[in-house]
């Protein structure tokens, strides 16, 4: 009787040779900071137009917000409101 595959315990391709670890698997920020230097001199324009959009835009509602005094942000007058049934829908 001959031992199947499995029960012959050869190591595998895998097992012989196993994953690396992750690059940043215990990197401190120094070193996370100096990854930044790989990124392509491509994509850093488009970082920053990106980073500036999402800026305007936290800016923008956050103005909208606090100025605008036609914007209700909260129920007013409750109390003058008619109460609704609920089986009324």
């Amino acid at each position: 009787m001959h031992a199947t595959r499995a029960l012959r315990m050869m190591p595998t391709r895998r097992m012989m040779f196993p994953i690396p670890k992750e690059d940043q698997s215990a990197h401190t920020v120094s070193q996370r900071l100096r990854k930044l230097r790989q990124i392509p001199a491509e994509l850093i324009p488009l970082g920053v137009v990106v980073g500036f959009a999402v800026f305007a835009a936290g800016y923008s509602s956050f103005r909208k917000f606090t100025v605008d005094k036609n914007l209700r942000l909260s129920r007013q007058n409750r109390k003058d409101e008619p109460v609704e049934h609920a089986g009324g829908h």
